[in-house]
């Protein structure tokens, strides 16, 4: 009966539009009084837990790789990325759609948010593909799906949240995304070459030396900042959280001195706007704590492992079903209360199966980046429907090819632990 209350309960108040926080706390506080533990002192707890979710270093991540994408989306560093990544790979087949992908590749070794690169480079990417004479469905279809890579590569602010409720090192989490996160783009790429043969989609012409070294030159401070990033992580000079300040600090020095692309008026907006997405996020992680921390007193995570043991003792029967579930879940919530409200639950069950914990975090946040383009709650989808100028309805159509790299990729980091675990040392 518990079980019904924590997940039946919570997906009720989610159907009915429930904000997530809130669904959250109801179902916590419902589940107390059901088991009997709702006394004075545990209601004088419940603010303790709550103020205890937000108490985190760590959690100081995410609100400075939030403002270093945005810093980058108002100046001209998205710009400056896509020009140079257009010489650089716009004379393979499929042109700007391979362009598009590497444009995301190295704006996701700055932003950590799929739906920071879905508005922020998808403006300049579908606008650009539009002019070369590419199906818009086709250009923004690229775009949402490419725009998953940004959650993979370092930084992340979905692995962030993953290593905090699950206590996994996030260094290692951040640096296993490195090599998925690449062989995510080869796999686009191939299906983008694929699809522009037959389509017979145009492609530039191949760059000279001078022009490519022009383009690299004006792009090299911006390009820095994932070297800065994933090698200061690398080379254990800085940790996750100081690696999210420093990204910012960068961009805005990008902005402010070398580039003298921001006003105080923008920098006012993007602080207000970091500020607002923050409060958001962290009041998911308060009531996310609590719900959390009642589900591992009343033994949930055993009940659920006890579940999959009775199912199969198969690891690889587990992570069948953990994934199919997971596809599932993505297709009606946002990943970040996935990530917050499923960890708790399914991690335990995930060691219990020999499974590393890097590893597992790795095929769960992935996962849920796919749910980030399956309607009808796929964030991106909606993103790239609103720089496009496109009905949401037809920016899945132009998804729906890409379902098919990205889902060869996630059997890939499911059956190769070694995609995740070779650079971190595990």
């Amino acid at each position: 009966m518990l079980i019904a209350i924590f997940v039946g309960l919570l997906l009720i108040l989610f159907l009915l539009g429930v904000a997530v926080p809130y669904a959250l706390a109801v179902t916590a506080i419902i589940g107390m009084i059901y088991a009997g533990n709702f006394g004075i002192a545990q209601f004088g707890a419940v603010p303790m837990k709550l103020a205890a979710g937000v108490n985190s270093f760590t959690l100081l991540a995410i609100p400075f790789f939030l403002l270093a994408g945005k810093l980058m989306n108002v100046g001209g560093i998205t710009r400056r990325i896509f020009k140079f990544c257009n010489a650089l790979v716009g004379w393979i087949p499929g042109g700007l759609g391979q362009v598009n992908i590497l444009a995301s590749v190295v704006f996701a070794g700055m932003s950590g948010s799929a739906v920071a690169d879905a508005a922020g480079l998808g403006t300049i990417e579908i606008k650009a593909m539009e002019d070369e004479g590419f199906d818009t469905e086709f250009s923004a279809g690229i775009t949402a799906a490419s725009s998953t890579i940004g959650p993979i590569i370092p930084p992340s602010i979905p692995l962030v949240m993953f290593g905090c409720t699950g206590g996994v090192s996030i260094s290692q989490l951040l640096v296993g995304g490195i090599v998925p996160g690449l062989t995510c783009a080869i796999a686009l790429g191939i299906m983008v070459a694929i699809m522009a043969l037959r389509r017979n989609y145009p492609r530039r012409h191949f760059p000279t030396g001078k022009e490519l070294w022009m383009l690299f030159r004006q792009a090299f401070l911006s390009l820095m900042t994932p070297v800065i990033l994933i090698g200061g992580i690398l080379g254990g000079v800085f940790t996750a959280t100081e690696a999210a300040a420093v990204a910012s600090l960068y961009a805005l020095f990008l902005m402010t001195v070398v580039y003298h692309e921001v006003s105080w008026k923008d920098l006012v907006q993007t602080g207000r706007e970091v500020c607002r997405e923050t409060a958001a996020i962290m009041l998911v992680v308060a009531a996310s704590t609590l719900y959390g921390y009642l589900i591992t007193k009343f033994k949930i995570p055993t009940m659920v492992l006890d579940f999959f043991l009775t199912v199969s003792s198969s690891k690889y029967m587990f992570l069948l079903l953990i994934n199919l579930f997971l596809l599932f879940v993505g297709c009606f919530m946002d990943s970040t209360a996935a990530i917050l409200i499923l960890t708790p639950i399914i991690l335990p069950a995930a060691t219990a199966f020999n499974i590393n914990p890097v590893h597992f975090g790795m095929i769960m946040v992935f996962n849920l980046m796919i749910g980030l383009l399956t309607p009808p709650v796929g964030m991106c989808l909606y993103a790239t429907a609103r720089v496009s100028k496109l009905s949401f309805e037809r920016v899945t159509k132009g998804v729906v090819p890409f379902y098919i790299p990205l889902m060869i990729t996630l059997i890939l980091i499911i059956l190769f632990p070694k995609l995740t675990l070779c650079l971190t040392g595990a």
